[in-house]
């Protein structure tokens, strides 16, 4: 018996089958869409009702990590960035997402690149959706969207606005359309246990997330 079958078979005998009573496939699918009949039964509680301001206390947490800004429209992005970059006391130099609606803002006195550089400091992209029980951005890959764009830089500025935050991941199942090339779904700053149990920070992305959050 090859090593496969030994594992295979050692999982059938702990669940009590074996080969003449192994659940046919038809049977396991039944099972699994039982488990979703009652999703509220499943679902774990938001920190509020309002998705939104779930959204806003998980990503905050610190299990999170991020910082959040609040600004009424899309309009004012450029006045958050600048005030994002003066407290962290950065240059006004970033790399935004070649999206048509970002780059029609009036951004004035910014270096601006759309492909972002190994060691660039900070870049902005627009979120297709937040999802308020994770905490996560969701971006999709397409030509306004480069994917490395949302890890090269040390900080990593997001836009998201307030009528796509959805409470749930299978929310985003449910509205996301065809499959694209590329899905990131980024939750926090990036974050590593790997060296000796010790929280690293930045070791593999941005060692800063800040979202914005806009009304309109």
């Amino acid at each position: 018996m090859r090593a496969r079958e030994t594992i295979l078979a050692a999982v059938r005998a702990a669940l009590g089958h074996t080969g003449t009573n192994v659940p046919p496939p038809a049977s396991i699918g039944a099972e699994s869409k039982q488990l979703l009949t009652d999703l509220v039964a499943i679902r774990p509680a938001l920190k509020d009702a309002n998705p939104v301001t779930a959204f806003a206390a998980q990503v905050t947490a610190p299990h999170v990590g991020a910082t959040l800004d609040r600004i009424g429209s899309l309009a004012e992005l450029p006045v958050a960035v600048r005030r994002y970059l003066d407290e962290q006391m950065l240059p006004h130099a970033l790399t935004i997402q070649p999206d048509p609606e970002l780059q029609s803002l009036e951004w004035t006195g910014f270096e601006l690149r759309t492909a972002a550089l190994p060691n660039e400091a900070a870049s902005l992209g627009l979120a297709r959706w937040g999802i308020a029980e994770t905490g996560s951005l969701v971006f999709h890959s397409d030509p306004h969207t480069s994917v490395l764009n949302h890890f090269l830089a040390l900080h990593h500025l997001a836009a998201v606005r307030v009528h796509t935050i959805l409470p749930y991941l299978e929310d985003y199942a449910a509205v996301c359309g065809p499959a694209p090339r590329n899905v990131n779904l980024i939750s926090g700053p990036s974050g590593t246990t790997d060296i000796e149990g010790s929280y690293v920070r930045g070791a593999h992305g941005p060692r800063f997330l800040h979202i914005i959050l806009v009304s309109d």
